[in-house]
């Protein structure tokens, strides 16, 4: 069986570059796509899944290399499930992260309804061959004002069901043991630990 001993982590969020690599084994080398000049593709899939998929094939087949990478997103109840897929493209449109939540602050209140939410987390391993695994990992919670200064992206508005503070409350190690990337990752390592 070919052993992994080197991984690209196909993203350009370096937080997301980081909760990925801390989660792959110590042992193997995590490079990025920035080491290979490599620009990120267009997110055009319908789903988490889908995108997860055609990010890892299109760093795949430009590195040559085995390669991680992970679509996700907040999905929030009373907005249909938006931004869902476009979270990123949400904070793109609202100049950053900070505007986007105050948006979604503001439409909440508007809508008045409940604050359930979730993320989700898809991430595909993809070899060179072809091969690809993907799972999905999914963590519910409600949405909350702005807290916090730790982790990255929407992690301020979220509250994970069972606790009392968001994932920016969190020191980095407690909100990577429990989040939706790590559910994704647990089921996946089950089906990949053989090749590390």
């Amino acid at each position: 069986m070919y052993k992994i001993n080197k991984i690209l982590v196909g993203t350009h969020n370096k937080g997301k570059f980081k909760e990925i690599s801390d989660l792959l084994p110590n042992k193997v080398e995590k490079v990025s796509p920035n080491d290979f000049g490599i620009e990120s593709p267009e997110e055009n899939g319908k789903t988490f899944l889908a995108n997860s998929e055609l990010k890892a094939n299109f760093f795949c087949n430009r590195s040559k290399l085995v390669t991680i990478s992970d679509d996700s997103g907040l999905e929030i109840d009373c907005l249909n499930g938006q931004p869902g897929i476009l979270s990123a493209r949400w904070a793109k449109e609202f100049g950053g992260f900070d505007n986007a939540m105050t948006e979604i602050l503001k439409k909440i209140k508007k809508s008045n309804k409940n604050k359930k939410a979730q993320f989700v987390c898809s991430l595909t391993i993809q070899w060179p061959n072809g091969k690809k695994i993907s799972e999905v990992g999914i963590i519910k919670g409600t949405i909350s004002t702005k807290k916090g200064n730790n982790g990255f992206g929407y992690d301020p508005i979220f509250i994970p069901d069972g606790y009392s503070k968001t994932f920016a409350e969190m020191d980095y190690k407690e909100k990577l043991l429990i989040d939706h990337r790590n559910i994704a990752y647990k089921k996946l390592e089950e089906k990949i630990k053989a090749y590390f």
